[in-house]
């Protein structure tokens, strides 16, 4: 088994699991459903196509949340044939995640060219949040999903919330029904049809991790024969 790592940034994401009616909810982060969704659309397969329940079940899903982002409400006004109304909105402004598949790696890499190449666009929850910047960080080979939230160093978040945070990120992983300290989400795509949409439970299992930092990925001692002073030391002075 492998992992293929994603890069999920854009200015709003939405991640509704239990909307309904007016009111349209986000959680903190990616569903598994809209993730398969996504997938789904880069390969090019329709909503009423059975590949969509055996592309779910072959995959095991996860999310580290590197940046939380904002919670915001949208003010909508939308009009049926009788009136107009307002309607509930919710988005995560400026979040960052890593979002990691495992499975088997012919897999893998037929999704990661696909999301290069997409057959559908591609947006993250809903269709006016589109992907920003790089989304496919890679497949690690026989690396697992836990490994890989452990071992990839911790993404930049938008410039004005950098700062130097060593606190543990938060990690959703999707688990065997066995395991402890657990709890169930109801996000396991069955079928994407509009007339009959169907979504199992999964086992969700949380914690906390401090990622590698990009200095430790780097080999103690390593030098280059860059010198970024060379140009001042050989200007002459008048």
């Amino acid at each position: 088994m492998s992992t293929l790592l994603l890069r999920f940034a854009a200015p709003l994401q939405a991640w509704g699991v239990s909307s309904k009616f007016d009111r349209r909810d986000t959680e903190r982060a990616p569903s598994k459903s809209a993730v398969i969704g996504m997938i789904s659309a880069a390969l090019g397969i329709c909503r009423d196509d059975v590949k969509i329940e055996r592309l779910s079940k072959s995959l095991s899903f996860g999310t580290r949340i590197d940046h939380e982002g904002i919670l915001l409400r949208d003010y909508h006004t939308a009009k049926s044939i009788k009136s107009a109304y307002v309607t509930h909105r919710y988005y995560l402004s400026d979040a960052v995640f890593l979002v990691g598949l495992e499975g088997e790696d012919n897999l893998l890499l037929e999704i990661e060219r696909a999301l290069q190449a997409p057959y559908y666009p591609l947006y993250l929850g809903r269709r006016s949040c589109p992907p920003e910047g790089r989304l496919v960080i890679g497949i690690r080979h026989g690396v697992t999903l836990a490994e890989s939230f452990v071992a990839e160093p911790k993404l930049p978040a938008y410039k004005r919330y950098e700062k130097s945070d060593e606190t543990p990120l938060r990690v959703l992983l999707e688990v065997a029904s066995n395991m402890p300290n657990t709890y169930l989400q109801k996000d396991q795509p069955l079928s994407f049809m509009q007339q009959n949409r169907m979504y199992g439970f999964r086992r969700v299992q949380e914690s906390l991790v401090n990622p590698c930092s990009a200095a430790t990925k780097m080999k103690p001692g390593l030098q280059t024969d860059h010198d970024p002073l060379a140009e001042l030391e050989d200007a002459s002075c008048t």
